[in-house]
């Protein structure tokens, strides 16, 4: 494997295999640990005032077709044309680094943040699994100590800059139920999931306690 093939190898694979009978909890990220989404907020921060209003006139269309179709991907992917394209990786994850210690404190919510800390002592395999981009929030998660992180992944070209769509599809509704079971096996045994919208629904279907909006307080 070439070096460039190592580093996106290494980048990719956050979750490990979980210890022999640790419960696996699945936490939504954005409204659920955070109080608002996190990947519009890194948008925004990274693109000033006047970038982030000439980004939007940009994405007036897309709103558009937004409106009639409810694509959520489909915005998402424009969304990364419009802020992020061209960008190499590692400017990405630097300025995502810079964003999750700038934001933290204003993003995460305490309720949240304590039962997160409360699965950890209990010994649980604690996975992020969230409909934002894995680069993006990852910063977030290695703070968090998470032992997995599952989530939209960008593409990058062979000049290893952001490639304006993504990988995969959306990981929300049904697509994170199948990321769960692609990571943790087709008989995964989901202890416990947190999420606060429609898009969460089938992982919490998966889990044997399902919390939904249970996390309420703010920074």
């Amino acid at each position: 494997m070439s070096d460039m093939g190592s580093r996106m190898s290494e980048r990719q694979t956050f979750q490990g295999d979980p210890p022999l009978d640790a419960p696996i909890v699945a936490f939504d990220f954005d409204g659920t640990l955070t109080v608002r989404d996190s990947f519009t907020a890194f948008l925004r921060h990274r693109a000033g005032r006047r970038g982030w209003a000439a980004g939007l006139a940009r994405l007036t269309p897309a709103v558009g077709v937004y409106a009639r179709d409810r694509d959520r991907g489909r915005l998402k992917a424009q969304s990364v044309r419009v802020f992020l394209k061209g960008l190499p990786r590692e400017a990405l994850e630097a300025e995502a680094e810079a964003f999750a210690e700038a934001s933290w404190h204003r993003l995460m919510r305490p309720d949240a943040l304590a039962c997160w800390n409360d699965w950890g002592a209990r010994g649980a395999h604690r996975v992020i699994v969230t409909a934002s981009p894995e680069t993006t929030v990852a910063p977030f998660a290695r703070r968090l100590g998470a032992e997995g992180l599952l989530g939209t992944p960008l593409m990058f070209d062979q000049e290893d800059r952001v490639a304006g769509s993504f990988e995969g599809p959306n990981c929300r509704g049904e697509e994170k139920v199948r990321r769960l079971r692609a990571a943790y096996g087709p008989d995964v045994r989901i202890t416990a999931a947190y999420g606060d919208t429609s898009g969460d629904t089938e992982m919490l279907a998966l889990a044997e306690t399902a919390g939904f909006r249970v996390f309420r307080e703010r920074p």
